[in-house]
């Protein structure tokens, strides 16, 4: 043990000298304790704690969500059988749509793997148009449901995850 006034001794592995603290509670950590944040070097304890705020979703958001976005996905599917062209300008809003459905569902409760469960179920409800066109060899309804799938989960997909496009 030194002298020194500032050395401290880390929480979780005393024989550790450290000059670090948690800038939220201010316990003594070391390097390996430490976990590097937008503002700082925070404590494992602290990172959960923080990590947990954002967790609000509950157990039946996962399979309400789930059925509500592939039903709805499914059903833009089959409005794309009969539009072709026009795919390309209402797949993104039916996403858009799509995301504020789940997000009412939901009623705004997030979580990390929702809006992951949220672009699974939109493929899942558009699988069977797809396949439909698949055993029939039908090149264009391949393509328009191919369209309408990516363009419609990856609005869903960025509407849902928080990412915002400038």
């Amino acid at each position: 043990m030194s002298d020194d006034p500032d050395i401290l001794y880390c929480a979780n592995h005393p024989q550790v000298a450290t000059r670090l603290r948690c800038n939220r509670c201010d316990k003594p950590i070391c390097v390996k304790c430490a976990v590097k944040t937008p503002i700082g070097y925070r404590c494992r304890e602290c990172v959960r704690g923080q990590q947990k705020v954002f967790e609000t979703a509950i157990w039946v958001d996962y399979p309400l969500l789930f059925g509500v976005v592939a039903l709805l996905a499914g059903l833009g599917a089959l409005g794309a059988e009969f539009i072709g062209f026009f795919t390309i300008f209402l797949a993104p809003a039916a996403g858009g749509l799509i995301a504020e459905a789940a997000r009412f569902v939901t009623r705004k409760r997030r979580s990390r793997l929702l809006f992951r469960l949220a672009i699974v179920a939109a493929v899942v409800g558009c699988l069977p148009f797809l396949a439909i066109h698949l055993i029939a060899l039908d090149l264009m309804g391949i393509i328009w449901q191919a369209v309408y799938l990516f363009l419609m989960t990856s609005t869903l997909y960025y509407r849902l995850s928080g990412i915002n496009i400038r």
